[in-house]
Formats: structure tokens, C-alpha cells, sequence
């Protein structure tokens, strides 16, 4: 009798089928990627960081490329922010490409245009902001905290500023209330305005002047501090791109090190495994572009988002160069005809509040990468809802490399729910589906993922970039 063939779908822990050297090869990765995470804590950080990987691997700035045969390795980098790679197939551009697309910003505090001044009775100086993307503000408080971005002075100059990336650099902090005092201030308000915005207020210098008749003496050290270091003066912050981040470094969670934690891994966990995958290759059939953009978190909007022109025109430029008598029409049918992996993370199951998520439906961290047919909200508002013939089409390409994956959404339909650049990229008329790690604790300070399903996750890439 022929052995009965196994019908039902039960998602089993990547480790299950992982030996020894396969373990080792998941911590291996992960200590690749968490240097990346200690080192590309903004967008600009981590678009500088894998531009040297790409340079590293062979790629050049397509301005440079003298040809675009198939194998060759270009890249292009949009205002700091975005960096597009590309290895160039055997098939004609016009066929569409294999489009892998991720974002670099994460949520963070960002300080104001007018950010600095001075509590006169208590000699601080502090710094005004406005927090970016979606976090519970109480866990930022209380938190070491750096200061990364980049100032254009007046003569039009610029500076970047990198405080805390260094291991005797200071450190900026928002102080909390005391728990002795807190039980009606902060007690009896509901959680999401434990800290209000207005309260994310950063403490960064308390020694003053050395005249005691002088107005604003501790604001006024710190503005000379700034002077001497950088040449800049408060009118210079105005011109400013300053973000305060955690400073923890990335470190393995628990005894058998199963997990990875960091800030940022939304989503920087897809733009370093993607960009890996990228590297990795050789002379794909079709050819094979890694896309990682900015300002998802705030709605993918401005002229870094994936709803600039940045992408499309790198096309064109492919395009072009590939083909003399390029017509813009060309163009429109190379995007058509391309599919794509909009890779972002989704939620994992959270051990403490398993009760938000439909579970056969849920995300498990360490049972392999996440394929999400749809985001949004409610009745699926906002999502892309990738069809029936895509899905199949990057389930068998997973299948068919071996690489463990698993489906989930974003909770419980009336739940919540939330976005990706997906739907953006559909707008060109490509497939696209949502594919990405689970992770716990997303958008806080310090994000887990599994390292079995970060390594999942560049192998389902690799094979998603190489399938003809």
C-alpha cells in the first residue's frame, strides 16, 4: 500500500529540522547582523554601513559602471537615506526584476527644530522633541540614550554628530518620575500618557558658566561646547537632523542564546538579510534589485520614501543603459512585470498576551519566515492582499530551497493591524507580498528575533532573488 501522503498544514519550530552545523551557522549570522545593529542605529548609519558592504562585494555606483552585462554589480544611494543594489541578470530588464524592498528608519525620538533650553531653577539644560513612528513612550524613559545626525551651519557647511557610538562618549537620558512620587501623577493616568510628548524632555548638561550675573548659564555652556566641537551655533539646529536612540549593544537573549535583541530590527533585521542575499549572488536569471528606503514608520511619504521617485528612476537608468533606444514605456512595462517581496517584520506571539492574536492565523517566534498575504486594518483598509498565483509562487520558492516559513497577520481583525511599503510598490502593477521574521517586543527599545528564523530569513531571500 503507498504511503499515505501527509494533507494537513502543521507549522513545526525551525529547529527542529536545523543539526549542529546549522545551529552554529544561525550564531554565526546573528554576530554578522548585530554589528550592523550596533552600527547603523539611523537610516543614514546603516545606509553608509551597507554601502561599504556592497563596495566590499564588488559593487559600483551605476554612474561609474562602464557595462551591464549579466553578473555585473551596481548600487545607488538617494540623499544618505535610501540605497538600491542591483546584480544584473540574463534576462532583458523589460522581463521585470526580482524586487526585494525594506525600510532603514525605525522609530526613535527625533529633537525639535528650537530643541535647546534651560530650567532656571533647577540648572539644567534639556532638549525639547518629538518622538517618530509608533512607540509606548514610557519605554523610552529612564533609558541611556545617543545622538546621531547630521547639522548644516550657517556658511552651509555640514557636520555630522555622533555622540555615544564611542565607549567614553557621554550619554542623554528623559528622566522618569521616582515610583515614591508618582502614584497620582502618573498613576492614575492611562498608559499611553504615563509620558506624554511634551514630557520627552532630554537632559543634556548641568555645569553653568563661570559668571554668575550670566543669563541661561547652563544652555549657554552647552552652546559653547557645541562651538568648540562642531563649529555650530543655536541657529544651526534649526538646519538640523538629530535623533536620539538606545545605546544598548545588540546581545544573544537566554541561556541557549535562541534569540537576538537590539533596537531598530524593525526593519533593519530585512534590509541586512536582503542586502546579504543581494551580495551573495552571482548572475541571476532575472535580475535581482534590493531596495531599502526611509520614512515607512511615518507613512513612506517625502522624497526618501518608497513613494519617491527614486526607485522608478533607478529602473530607468538600468534601463537605458542597457538598452540606447530606452522609451519610457519600457519602463512601465519592466515594473509591471516585476515581482516583489515587500520584507518587514511581523508580530510574534507575545508569551503574556497571547489574547490580541486569532493563533491558527499568528506569527510564532523561531518557526521560520512570515509570509503575511495581507496587513492593514479592520476590513483589510490600507493592506496590498497579494493574490492567490503570487502566494503560491513564493510558497513554492521557499519549498522548494527548504527554507522554514509560516503565515501570520497583525493580530485580531478588529484588533489593530498596521502597514508596509507594499502597497506602494503594488501601484507600479507588480505582485507583491509582505514576507519577513517575527519579532517580540517590536517598535520597543530592544527587539527579539529569533536567530533560526533571521537565518531563514536571508536564505528565503537568496532564493526569492535567484528564481527565474
Amino acid at each position: 500500500m503507498p504511503a499515505k501522503k501527509k494533507l494537513a498544514m502543521e507549522p513545526a519550530p525551525a529547529w527542529d529540522a536545523a543539526d549542529a552545523r546549522a545551529r552554529a551557522a544561525f550564531h554565526s549570522f546573528a554576530r554578522e547582523y548585530a554589528e550592523f545593529l550596533d552600527r547603523g542605529r539611523t537610516e543614514r548609519l546603516a545606509a553608509a554601513f551597507l554601502r561599504t558592504m556592497a563596495e566590499r562585494a564588488g559593487f559600483a555606483p551605476l554612474e561609474k559602471a562602464r557595462g551591464l552585462k549579466p553578473g555585473a554589480r551596481v548600487y545607488a544611494v538617494n540623499r544618505g537615506k535610501n540605497i538600491v543594489l542591483a546584480v544584473i541578470g540574463r534576462e532583458p530588464l523589460e522581463r521585470g526584476v526580482n524586487l526585494i524592498a525594506s525600510h532603514l528608519d525605525a522609530p526613535r525620538i527625533d529633537l525639535k527644530q528650537r530643541p535647546l533650553f534651560e530650567d532656571e531653577e533647577l540648572k539644567m539644560a534639556l532638549l525639547h522633541t518629538h518622538y517618530y513612528g509608533g512607540i509606548k513612550k514610557y519605554q523610552w524613559v529612564s533609558q541611556p540614550l545617543g545622538l546621531f545626525g547630521t547639522v548644516v551651519r550657517r556658511d552651509g557647511g555640514t557636520v555630522d554628530i555622533a555622540v555615544g557610538s564611542e565607549p567614553d562618549d557621554p550619554c542623554f537620558v528623559i528622566p522618569d518620575l521616582l515610583p515614591h512620587l508618582s502614584r497620582k501623577e502618573q498613576g492614575e493616568r492611562k498608559s499611553g500618557e504615563t509620558i506624554r510628548g511634551e514630557e520627552m524632555i532630554i537632559l543634556c548638561g548641568g555645569v553653568p558658566v563661570g559668571d554668575p550675573e550670566a543669563k541661561g548659564r547652563v544652555k549657554t555652556a552647552v552652546l559653547e561646547r557645541l562651538h568648540q566641537r562642531y563649529g555650530i551655533e543655536e541657529e544651526d539646529l534649526v538646519s538640523a537632523e538629530l535623533e536620539a536612540v538606545p545605546l544598548h549593544p545588540a546581545r544573544f537573549v537566554g541561556f541557549d542564546r535562541a534569540f537576538l535583541g537590539g533596537y531598530g530590527q524593525d526593519d533593519k533585521v530585512c534590509s541586512y538579510t536582503s542586502a546579504r542575499a543581494a551580495l551573495d549572488l552571482k548572475a541571476p536569471r532575472r535580475t535581482a534589485v534590493v531596495l531599502c528606503v526611509d520614512k515607512e514608520e511615518i507613512g513612506s511619504e517625502g522624497n526618501t520614501g518608497v513613494q519617491a521617485a527614486f526607485f522608478a528612476n533607478f529602473i530607468g537608468d538600468l534601463l537605458e543603459r542597457a538598452d540606447p533606444r530606452y522609451h519610457e514605456k519600457t519602463l512601465r512595462r519592466c515594473l509591471a512585470n516585476s515581482r516583489c517581496i515587500s520584507a518587514d517584520v511581523n508580530a510574534a506571539v507575545e508569551p503574556n498576551f497571547k489574547q490580541v492574536h486569532e493563533l491558527s492565523n499568528a506569527a510564532k517566534a523561531g518557526f521560520g519566515l512570515v509570509l503575511t498575504k495581507y496587513t492593514g486594518h479592520g476590513g483589510k483598509g490600507g493592506a496590498n492582499d497579494a493574490n492567490a498565483e503570487f502566494t503560491g509562487l513564493v510558497r513554492k520558492v521557499l519549498n522548494d530551497a527548504g527554507v522554514p516559513w509560516q503565515t501570520g497577520e497583525l493580530g485580531k481583525v478588529d484588533e489593530g493591524g498596521g502597514g508596509t511599503v507594499a502597497k506602494f510598490l503594488a501601484e507600479h502593477g507588480m505582485d507583491v507580498i509582505d514576507c519577513g521574521p517575527a519579532l517580540l517586543s517590536m517598535h520597543s527599545t530592544f527587539e527579539l528575533v529569533s536567530v533560526a528564523d533571521l537565518h531563514a530569513t536571508y536564505r528565503g531571500y537568496k532564493a526569492f532573488l535567484e528564481h527565474a
